[in-house]
């Protein structure tokens, strides 16, 4: 019998390969555009924070079942922390309400998320309790992270490569909130706060830090600009919010502002 070989793209052993390396990147880039032009997503309010923060409910059994003194000193952070995951939740409820009574057409302020629990999932849940569609940028890591249950199931994507993720968070955010977080939050918040500041958007992104008293501790703008590091301009850029209500009237008048309801995003199409 004649041996025929499979075509280049149906050869699973290549495609997982190093040589096939840029089509895996390609395909990175083109499914998911090709998902968010299908599903008429022009551009996002992204969501970034802890993944290991957790709902107050979550907290409270923790602190209930608590046996040990350090088990206890971890559930009382965890109810600490909680707030911050109600607060994301309520945030994110609050957006999503407010985009769903502009005029129709396509999607507009899309929640984002990185697609994981704590923070993401609390933005993702708070979407769908308000009847909106939210999107999740999973990535595979080798302590597996889980799509959390409420991402919309059309825009729930897991991508391998890093940079191909936070290409999709910059691409189509007009506004990144940037609630309390370790490594992963911070290097989101540095990379976009560099994009703004280097002048590579072509259009204007708001940058909301979202829990004063955790940043304060955590991110020193004030001695970047002490030390001449960064202007006054740059560390302004990058308002604070401690409230779901200030965040929300933050974020829609700027939105309102600067991309009035009935003018089109070109991000995608």
């Amino acid at each position: 019998m004649t041996y025929i070989p499979p075509k280049a793209y149906c050869n699973v052993p290549f495609l997982n390969s190093q040589h096939a390396r840029v089509l895996r990147l390609l395909a990175e880039y083109l499914e998911p555009r090709s998902r968010f032009v299908r599903e008429k997503i022009q551009d996002t309010i992204v969501f970034f924070g802890s993944a290991r923060v957790c709902d107050r409910e979550t907290a409270l059994q923790r602190v209930r079942e608590a046996r040990t003194t350090e088990l206890r000193r971890q559930a009382r952070l965890a109810l600490n922390t909680s707030a911050y995951y109600e607060q994301a939740r309520e945030l994110a409820r609050l957006l999503t309400q407010w985009s769903r009574s502009l005029a129709s057409g396509p999607a507009r302020f899309v929640i984002c998320s990185g697609g994981g629990p704590g923070i993401m999932e609390a933005a993702n849940r708070g979407a769908a309790e308000a009847g909106g569609r939210s999107i999740g940028l999973n990535i595979s890591l080798p302590r597996e992270q889980v799509p959390n249950p409420h991402i919309s199931r059309n825009l729930s994507f897991v991508f391998h490569y890093f940079f191909m993720r936070k290409y999709w968070f910059a691409y189509l955010a007009k506004v990144l909130i940037v609630f309390p977080g370790g490594f992963g939050t911070c290097d989101e918040l540095m990379e976009i706060l560099t994009l703004n500041q280097t002048g590579k958007f072509k259009k204007k992104m708001l940058v909301l830090v979202y829990g004063r008293k955790y940043w304060d501790q955590v991110l020193r703008l004030e001695a970047m600009e002490r030390w001449g590091m960064i202007d006054a301009h740059e560390r302004a850029s990058a308002p604070f919010a401690d409230s779901p209500q200030e965040a929300f009237q933050i974020v829609t008048e700027w939105l309102t502002q600067n991309y009035p309801p009935g003018t089109p995003s070109r991000e995608i199409g």
